[in-house]
């Protein structure tokens, strides 16, 4: 689980474990416990103290760890804006599709760039038209239903850059192109799940009406964080179910398992 931040906490006989990667380190340390019968990790995705801000994660670093400890399976839940005034603070939307609008953020382990020790990969181009497990959504929207939590099922996930919000302009531009929630930080986790062979699913929560969707001043931060905080609880229980409700690792069968089939890589994944 990304984004899991205090998670960790609630899980027994936690195991704080330090993961170098060829992309330089992680956010932070992996978290790693059980949970509904299941070996979990846990990275906080802006470091245990929320120190590092979204257009400067190590995304590569971050997904190549969760997988060389044994992960294959990845739950991303994240804080957005809405685009639409029927989703408003507290809306539950887990995402069917993925637009990038990031300006600076690598992307990719297959640019054919050598890494430090002197190996590189294969320039290949991996399918992302359907960016999230269809599986772990499943999961995802029986888990908020079964806690009476009636979760939207399917939209679109605008990411931006950030760290700064949107204009109202640019805001108004994403609800036109009929786009559902707007955040900055789900992307490139997707891509770069799918480019290791990982199912990632993506669970939204709704903050605030993004600045075009609402009259005023506009969202802040200090209203994402009340939001947020007063959903967080709610949040952790369906996520905790989710992870449950996936399928077993060594039964996936799913586009995001199949997505390396056939593809010289040239890299040794973990």
């Amino acid at each position: 689980m990304i984004g899991g931040s205090g998670f960790y906490s609630f899980l027994e006989d936690v195991t704080e474990l330090h993961v170098e990667t060829p992309y330089g380190p992680p956010s932070d340390a992996l978290f790693l416990g059980e949970l509904a019968g299941r070996q979990v990790a846990f990275l906080p995705r802006h470091g245990r103290s929320h120190g590092v801000a979204p257009h400067r994660i190590n995304y590569r670093a971050n997904l190549w760890a969760l997988r060389s400890v044994g992960v294959r399976q990845v739950l991303g839940p994240c804080a957005v804006g809405g685009l639409r005034p029927e989703y408003g603070p507290g809306t539950l939307l887990v995402p069917d599709q993925l637009v990038d609008r990031t300006k600076a953020r690598a992307q990719t382990y297959y640019d054919g760039v050598p890494l430090p020790d002197g190996s590189a990969s294969n320039v290949i181009h991996i399918s992302l038209a359907d960016p999230y497990c269809p599986k772990g959504r499943e999961a995802a929207l029986t888990a908020a239903r079964g806690r009476g939590w009636e979760a939207v099922d399917g939209g679109t996930l605008v990411v931006v850059e950030g760290p700064r919000f949107s204009t109202r302009a640019e805001s108004r531009w994403h609800a036109a192109m009929g786009w559902s929630v707007v955040g900055m930080t789900g992307h490139p986790e997707a891509a770069l799940a799918r480019e290791l062979g990982l199912c990632y699913t993506s669970l939204t929560l709704v903050t605030d009406l993004d600045a075009g969707a609402e009259t005023g001043e506009g969202v802040s931060h200090d209203e994402v964080l009340k939001v947020f905080s007063s959903n967080v609880d709610r949040l952790r229980t369906v996520l905790f179910d989710a992870v449950g409700g996936l399928q077993t690792n060594d039964a996936r069968d799913c586009l995001c398992s199949h997505a390396l089939d056939g593809l010289d890589t040239g890299l040794e994944l973990p």
